[in-house]
């Protein structure tokens, strides 16, 4: 017999029967007890707390920036034009740092990080710039950006030797190096070179010979087909003796006439000014008149003793003796002297160029007594340059 349940005694109900499976099912948990009052006060603090910081944050940041900016557009310390090199192969640091040493900026750190944030780290030049007084900043940034250098300039004249220019180059302290010969003469082009700091004075003897070699082809190749000249280089050797002979632009041609009639006849060319060359050399300058023993003294150069044209030019000529002698007035002198102007004075005859000789001479005369030049005894002077006393035919 089973015994069920009888009622509660206490309110006269029968207990609930479970089924035997929710008997076997545990009993879920209590629900959490609600958070505290304080716990929720301390999360608003923090909310609040990383609300300001951010709000600080922001607008420290904003002030830093319009500082920064400001900064960058300011005024600069410089109190004059100030030229800085910048060395080849510098990063943006060193180049800002050089800036701030030579005054030209207040930060080196503002300077390197307008380069980051604008992203120009790889466009920044080296070179030598001129900073106007007062540059800020952004204008010191955008003249390294810009790449224009200061640029110097080398004037060489037409009729140096070879030796005379290096001399030139190696006086020049804003080139560097040195050169490692002197070049062969009249392989160097006369003109006036642009060049920036840190270039080398080989590097302008290099281009002088790039130069020379390239107008010379031109001008060989234009040049009037019936000159006794074999090769390039006879005419740049002709071409160093007119360059010598005259430094008026207008009688070069001329000048080179008389040679070429000269050559075509057989004749020496008697040129003082290989004389010179014969005895000095690449110095160039002899320091004094030619005497007449010098005349007389054989070397390779002295076109009063030798046949035709000497070995090597004597000079570096420029492009309009080159020119003139590729394309030589057409006339029958075979002469000229000085004429007491600074030019010279044409004949084609022997009798002719003797009475031009004379009248220089008496120029020459007045001028001595009037300086109170003694006149010359033992070995007399020769006639001045560009003045052939003879004609002497082969």
């Amino acid at each position: 017999m089973i015994d069920r349940p009888g009622p509660n005694p206490q309110n006269g109900s029968r207990p609930a029967i479970k089924s035997p499976r929710a008997a076997l099912e545990p009993e879920s948990a209590p629900p959490p007890p609600p958070a505290s009052r304080h716990a929720r006060n301390q999360w608003v603090v923090i909310g609040n707390l990383i609300i300001t910081i951010l709000l600080v944050g922001l607008v420290g940041g904003m002030a830093a920036f319009l500082y920064a900016r400001q900064a960058f557009v300011a005024q600069g310390p410089l109190q004059q034009d100030r030229a800085v090199f910048i060395e080849r192969g510098s990063t943006a640091e060193a180049i800002a740092q050089t800036l701030e040493r030579n005054g030209v900026i207040n930060s080196a750190l503002l300077f390197s990080a307008a380069v980051q944030l604008y992203g120009v780290r790889g466009d920044l030049k080296w070179g030598e710039y001129l900073f106007p007084r007062g540059a800020s900043t952004a204008e010191a940034l955008a003249i390294v950006l810009d790449g224009k250098p200061i640029e110097y300039r080398v004037t060489i004249p037409e009729g140096l030797t070879s030796e005379q220019i290096v001399g030139r180059l190696r006086d020049n302290d804003v080139l560097t190096g040195d050169i490692a010969r002197i070049p062969r003469e009249g392989s160097l082009l006369p003109d006036t070179y642009r060049f920036t700091r840190g270039t080398t004075r080989q590097q302008m003897i290099d281009q002088m010979t790039q130069f020379q070699t390239r107008l010379l082809q031109q001008i060989w190749a234009r040049r009037s087909q019936d000159l006794p000249l074999r090769t390039p280089e006879e005419l740049v050797i002709l071409a160093s003796i007119v360059e010598k002979e005259t430094g008026k632009a207008e009688e070069r041609p001329r000048v080179a006439g008389v040679f070429v009639n000269r050559l075509n006849r057989r004749m020496r060319l008697q040129s003082d000014p290989t004389i010179i060359y014969g005895i000095v050399g690449g110095r160039g300058a002899l320091g004094r008149p030619i005497l007449q023993s010098e005349i007389q003294r054989l070397t390779p150069y002295n076109t009063y003793q030798i046949d035709g044209l000497p070995p090597t030019p004597i000079a570096n000529p420029g492009r309009a003796a080159m020119e003139a002698v590729a394309n030589p007035v057409r006339h029958r002198d075979l002469f000229f002297v000085a004429d007491g102007t600074g030019g010279h004075v044409f004949a084609e005859t022997l009798e002719q160029h003797n009475r031009n000789v004379a009248n220089w001479r008496r120029i020459e005369r007045e001028r001595a007594e009037a300086a109170g030049t003694p006149a010359a005894t033992a070995d007399t002077p020769a006639a001045p340059a560009g003045t052939p006393p003879r004609a002497t035919t082969r």
